[in-house]
């Protein structure tokens, strides 16, 4: 007797059990042992609810809304510090090189070389024109993946007609990436 008591007691704790009470008015809904209880449906009151205490986590998304502070730095400066993201390409007599730089860091954040052996070995000269294009091609891919579209670039004057860097700025621009940042709105308070 007490066997038959801990297997139906564990049969109940295992939702094993399917028995359904023997008389059920015709009105009522019965509901078996191992069924779930219905979950009440969401109004769409609390769906559109947000907390009062809500902190924004996602650091880029005032500076995607034009909304961020700009470093200013000093006016006599070349070139200006007034950025979230800066571009720098130069070239040497051997390598292509493009690198993104944060306003809050010196280190670069996004890079791309024709050092790189993966862009050497499907040129044929790693300083001509369409290395130029292919590292605009690759650093652009490279931006859109980390989420930066938007950026300061500002090209040596002296070195700005050229085939090459008209090149990489095609590049990137098909790519997705646009080379000037919104000017930054200021909200009155």
């Amino acid at each position: 007797m007490a066997l038959r008591e801990i297997s139906r007691s564990l049969r109940l704790l295992f939702g094993q059990t399917q028995r359904c009470p023997p008389v059920v008015a015709v009105n009522t809904t019965v509901r078996c042992l191992s069924q779930s209880a219905s979950q009440p449906e969401p109004s769409a009151n609390e769906n559109e609810a947000v907390s009062p205490t809500f902190e924004n986590r996602n650091p880029r998304n005032l500076e995607q809304m034009a909304l961020a502070v700009k470093d200013r730095g000093w006016k006599t400066t070349w070139p200006h510090r007034e950025f979230h993201h800066r571009l720098m390409f130069s070239r040497s007599q051997r390598h292509v090189i493009a690198e993104v730089f944060s306003s809050t860091s010196s280190i670069p954040v996004l890079s791309c070389s024709t050092r790189e052996w993966a862009l050497k070995k499907e040129l044929h000269s790693t300083n001509c024109v369409a290395a130029c294009q292919v590292v605009g091609e690759v650093l652009a891919v490279r931006c859109r993946q980390a989420g930066i579209t938007r950026m300061v670039y500002r090209a040596i004057p002296w070195t700005y007609r050229s085939d090459s860097v008209q090149a990489f700025r095609t590049a990137l621009k098909e790519g997705g990436v646009t080379l000037s940042e919104p000017r930054r709105k200021y909200i009155g308070t």
